[in-house]
């Protein structure tokens, strides 16, 4: 064969459309290779193999963002602390209780927030809210405490008085210590909130339900609500915790409605619907830890444990209660006071101290009968 004729007889496909030098068994097609039925085409396992490596794309964008989003809400929340010196040297109890205190200082807050949420101009701190959170170690319910603030309590160094007079001779450090002095429980960590860290706070995940169970009008507190339930946003939800003058159960009727708006906030904030959503949870996690004031010694798994803690409270399986009580009176130095019923009161406190949060669940139950 004439070589120019041999040249061109490279140049044809070849036979089963394979390009001139693509080894049999290749599957590649020579350019215009006939298609369509009983074409040669690319073997089976080359597009399983091309949809495989696709596949482990997306499962490792999956696990990229599983792990990097949490931790990323995990650094803002971190870095948006305050921080104090507020525990020292106690007695260890088992499991985790924390001291989570409402304080109803002004301090920061600017005319037209003071305006609005309806605070006044009262100097120095005092506390609306004071709670113990308490984490058992074991498979029992959390348990969510409320300790009136009027309580006539034992202050170290001070003697009798209202509790939260504690907070203002001494802050959270003298605070800690009466609440350990006067209940044997030992506080592990210390959490604070400010009124416009709280108003902040429900405004952040869009507003909470709150469901009174009368109409309340209490000018002091700025709140002017009907009876039922109903959506309520930050200056709201701040009167709602704070009214008691309009209140026939005055303090003990508060710590009632101060436990209901912070299971409320803590369950929205941790709801599909808000984790879901970066425009909400990055706000949130700012403007949230940013509104807290935590022992210095607080570290990121006990502050994940208390908004754990805080939901699990809230749910069917937690417990809510109040610091048993006996009644009110006069007292001279300190006005109308809260009296703990010793006897029962002792009783939650030694529950709580020994990690028994089973028992406590019992005397919930009987303080709502």
């Amino acid at each position: 064969m004439p070589a120019d004729d041999w040249d061109r007889t490279q140049m044809l496909p070849q036979s089963g459309g394979r390009a001139p030098d693509a080894p049999p068994g290749s599957g590649v097609r020579a350019p215009g290779a006939p298609s369509g039925p009983g074409a040669p085409t690319r073997p089976a396992g080359a597009a399983t193999s091309g949809r495989r490596r696709r596949g482990l794309r997306w499962v490792a964008l999956v696990v990229v963002l599983l792990v990097a989003y949490p931790l990323a809400l995990l650094a803002v929340a971190w870095t948006s602390l305050n921080r104090t010196a507020a525990l020292g040297d106690s007695a260890a109890t088992p499991g985790r209780t924390y001291l989570v205190v409402g304080s109803d200082s002004r301090a920061g807050l600017t005319a037209a927030q003071r305006k609005a949420l309806r605070t006044g101009t009262t100097a120095g701190q005092r506390t609306d809210t004071i709670l113990l959170l308490h984490v058992p170690s074991g498979r029992g319910p959390t348990v969510l405490m409320s300790v009136p603030r009027d309580s006539y309590v034992d202050i170290p160094g001070h003697g009798k008085g209202k509790i939260n007079s504690a907070f203002s001779i001494g802050g959270a450090a003298l605070l800690a210590r009466t609440v350990e002095q006067n209940t044997g429980i030992g506080v592990d960590d210390y959490v604070e909130i400010g009124f416009a860290g709280f108003a902040g706070m429900v405004d952040a995940v869009g507003g909470v339900r709150i469901c009174p169970k009368r109409a309340i009008n209490d000018r002091r507190a700025g709140l002017d609500i009907a009876k039922g339930c109903q959506q309520a946003m930050g200056a709201t939800a701040l009167g709602y915790a704070r009214a008691r003058y309009s209140d026939p159960r005055g303090d003990l009727g508060r710590v009632e409605r101060q436990r209901e708006l912070l299971a409320a906030i803590v369950t929205k904030a941790t709801s599909p619907a808000t984790l879901v959503n970066p425009l909400r949870t990055f706000p949130l996690a700012r403007s949230g830890a940013g509104a807290l004031t935590v022992d210095s010694s607080t570290g990121p798994l006990a502050l994940a444990r208390f908004v754990l803690g805080m939901k699990a409270s809230s749910g069917s399986s937690g417990v809510s209660l109040t610091v048993p009580v006996r009644g009110t009176a006069n007292r001279a130095g300190s006005g109308s006071v809260v009296l703990w019923d010793t006897t029962r009161a002792t009783a939650v406190f030694a529950a709580i101290a020994r990690d028994d949060t089973t028992a406590v669940r019992a005397y919930a139950a009987q303080q709502k009968q």
